[in-house]
Parts: C-alpha cells; structure tokens; sequence
C-alpha cells in the first residue's frame, strides 16, 4: 500500500463542492457522479487525484462525487453492473454516461462529462 493513499478513501468518500453542499432542491444542474474504485490499488488512487484536478479546474462549485469501494460496497456494484474499476458514472445531468480508467485524458473525460 503507497502511504496516503488510505486517505482518499476517508476524505473523499463523499466529497462535495462548496457550493453543491446547500439544499438538494437548490442543487438543479449540479454534476452528480459516482467513482468506483478497487481498494488502495495506486489505478484507483490515480483515478480518484486525476478526476478531483479535473473537476476543480472545470466544475468548480458544480458537483457531488461520491467515491465507492467495490470491496466495501459489493451489492451496490452488483446492482450498478459495474464491470471494471476504476469507473466513473455520471448521473446527472443527464445523459448517463459511463468512463472506465485512471481518468488521465482529460480530453476524454471532458467528452463524457458533457463539457466540449
């Protein structure tokens, strides 16, 4: 296990923006997206840093990103279907999208988020 990686997983497991903390109801248009990530594996580690880069230089104040560890949570995985890791689901706003990697493209990234 690399040190620090541990942390991700108590600081970030439910991380929200400073502006997507008010109200549900006040949250219309808010990016709601969901990692899912293997343990302490450094992919993971590298998914969870390279997406929280990404989503503070682009979606600054404009997201919910819940991290998942399909070790911890193995009947969410089952019902999301989740065939890889790392895999990032965007759930809102809609369409629904899907990205497997270590979410290093940002190009890519930034495609499936909807934000090109």
């Amino acid at each position: 296990m690399e040190d620090g990686i541990g942390r991700y997983f108590i600081n970030l497991t439910r991380m929200k923006s400073k502006n997507a903390r008010k109200n549900d109801h006040e949250n219309e248009g808010m990016y709601r997206l969901r990692l899912y990530v293997a343990g302490t594996l450094s992919i993971s580690a590298r998914a969870i840093h390279n997406l929280q880069e990404m989503l503070e230089k682009y979606l600054k104040g404009k997201y919910d990103l819940q991290i998942v560890d399909v070790y911890q949570q193995p009947k969410l995985v089952e019902q999301e279907n989740i065939i890889a890791v790392p895999m990032l689901i965007k759930e809102a706003p809609i369409p629904k999208r899907l990205m497997i990697g270590d979410m290093s493209d940002i190009v890519r990234l930034k495609k499936g988020l909807g934000l090109e």
